[in-house]
């Protein structure tokens, strides 16, 4: 069932992406894009070099195809398909009614507007291979032990959001986003989210506890000079994730972006807090507290410099980590505070218009030890061929 569910999202993706090309424009305005990538993936420190599941290594592959039809001045659609680690996905299906600049409604599936990075989340749109840790989904070293990042992206959901733009005169721009959303899930009784049950096809667009997620994001960009612009922006959202709407989470964060001729420099912090089931006190590793013992903070950041060297090849350096604190599991490796950085050093070159090849070396350094290597330090390295159309 699931394989046919997969062949006929395509199917549709390919019809309408032909009827897009192939129809007469007529009233409406149609534009398909997309984009692609395949990276592989290598950690030479893990054990027999398989590191798996730890982490995504060897091949993997991201393909995401976006039709958008414009029915008016103030209406369009847009319609966008994905697929990753967790097969096909709707990444996007909804429509915008824009009222003006200031004041947009949109409705359907789409990711809510949250931080910085999600806005170029697709890999044809950022010059590394993979994500910054905090928005990591799939390619961190021992994710499983740190269950993901603290906001993996892209994150698509169901609900209304309303936006808009106003310029606060010539050199100011201000852009702001409110709205409600399915949100993360888990089963009862849970000690996190459960990342999965959001993309489980039996599960995918039911909301099981049918309160939404609230949040927002609020951002200046303030104009420089002709190619140089700075933007800070801050974004929050709080929801409950559990079908009883006794466990809660509350994601928030801030970020800026300098662009000042050919560099782009990007900092971006954000935090989830996360309250959990103490129910059975004997899965946790340490004695729970009875005041402030029933959550847990992930914290994660980022920075990043990317410098273009030629008009072909860009130079990128990434420095990001995170700490967790709070209890864990009894099997878990983790302790009551963990800490996780990378270094990464990459380029990325330009072959032919819309096709760029990524090369990258990431050092990992974790506060606890792997328990089949003994190691604290790894190393893994990205090889990727990533296009636009």
């Amino acid at each position: 069932m699931r394989s046919l569910r997969a062949g006929a999202v395509a199917v549709v993706l390919a019809l309408a992406a032909l009827l897009a090309l192939v129809t007469p424009a007529r009233a409406l305005e149609r534009n398909f894009a997309g984009s692609a990538q395949l990276d592989y993936h290598f950690v030479p420190t893990a054990r027999d070099a398989k590191a798996f599941p730890s982490t995504f290594d060897g091949f993997t592959m991201e393909f995401a195809g976006k039709l958008a039809v414009d029915f008016s001045e103030h209406v369009s659609a847009n319609m966008k398909i994905c697929f990753g680690c967790h097969g096909f996905e709707a990444d996007m299906m909804y429509f915008d009614v824009r009222v003006a600049d200031e004041l947009n409604f949109r409705v359907g599936r789409f990711s809510p507007s949250f931080g910085a990075f999600n806005l170029r989340h697709d890999p044809a749109n950022h010059r590394l291979s993979d994500k910054p840790l905090p928005y990591d989904m799939g390619r961190m070293l021992r994710l499983r032990q740190w269950n993901m990042s603290v906001l993996p992206s892209p994150f698509p959901d169901n609900g209304v959001e309303i936006n808009g733009t106003k310029w606060l005169g010539k050199d100011v721009q201000l852009d702001y986003a409110a709205y409600g959303v399915m949100g993360f899930k888990a089963d009862n009784n849970p000690l996190d989210i459960d990342f999965r049950l959001n993309r489980s096809p039996q599960t995918y667009y039911v909301d099981q506890n049918a309160r939404p997620t609230w949040g927002g994001r609020v951002a200046l960009t303030f104009r420089l000079a002709d190619t140089s612009d700075l933007t800070l922006g801050g974004s929050s959202m709080f929801g409950w994730y559990d079908p009883r709407n006794e466990e809660t989470y509350w994601i928030y964060g801030g970020d800026a972006t300098l662009r000042f001729d050919h560099t782009n420099i990007r900092a971006e912090y954000l935090a989830r807090r996360t309250s959990f089931s103490t129910a059975d006190k004997n899965v946790f590793k340490y004695v729970v507290p009875d005041q402030r013992g029933d959550f847990f903070m992930k914290h994660g950041a980022y920075v990043e410099v990317e410098q273009a060297l030629t008009s072909e090849l860009d130079l990128i350096g990434r420095v990001d980590g995170m700490y967790r604190e709070g209890n864990v599991e009894q099997t878990s490796e983790l302790s009551a505070r963990s800490s996780v950085y990378r270094y990464t050093l990459g380029t990325a070159y330009a072959i032919e218009r819309g096709l760029r090849l990524k090369l990258s070396t990431e050092l990992w350094n974790f506060s606890h030890r792997e328990a089949n290597t003994g190691r604290k330090t790894e190393l893994s390295m990205h090889v990727s061929l990533a296009g636009s159309f």
